[in-house]
């Protein structure tokens, strides 16, 4: 009976084409645009010294097996220490770290020799120090957690699948009028 329908086979292949379109092409624009949002917000929260850390903090939207994925990441090696604390305090602090983390946290303070850390940082943080013939060492019992990506994912989270949704109606739209 398929066969009688007048201009079935073009509409077919029609909504054949529409899916393979939308959803692969559009899906990645859609996800990259709300893991831009992710990324802005993560910028603004993200604690600030010198605004290295903020300046690193980039995306990449990927296409694997029919699954897109947006990842927002840093590469700087110190990012998962404010994210999620370190030493004690870090452990008596971390609050709005991911619930899906669990960090091991050192329970002994460690020290710091004055070539890894400038003064003023050690000052500003108020840090117990000792001047040894090695050169002065500052004690580090750790730091509260500051964390700045998933709170930003959590708080887009809702935003960025609304977005997305609302994005491939609109190409499916624009793809049935053709």
């Amino acid at each position: 009976m398929a066969g009688n329908i007048k201009g079935l086979d073009k509409l077919m292949k029609k909504y054949g084409t529409l899916a393979t379109q939308v959803v692969g092409q559009s899906m990645e624009k859609a996800v990259g645009t709300s893991i831009k949002m992710v990324q802005a917000e993560a910028k603004l929260m993200c604690p600030v010294n010198d605004g290295e850390l903020r300046q690193s903090i980039m995306t990449d939207t990927e296409v694997q097996d029919g699954k897109v994925t947006g990842t927002i990441y840093t590469n700087k090696k110190h990012g998962p220490y404010v994210e999620f604390g370190t030493g004690p305090a870090g452990e008596a602090d971390h609050a709005g770290i991911s619930p899906s983390v669990s960090p091991s946290y050192s329970q002994s303070p460690w020290w710091i020799h004055e070539s890894q850390i400038d003064a003023a940082t050690a000052e500003k943080y108020h840090m117990f120090y000792i001047d040894t013939p090695e050169g002065r060492f500052y004690q580090s019992s750790g730091q509260a957690a500051q964390p700045f990506m998933y709170p930003a994912l959590k708080n887009n989270e809702e935003r960025a699948t609304h977005n997305i949704k609302n994005y491939l109606a609109r190409e499916i739209r624009k793809a049935v009028k053709q």
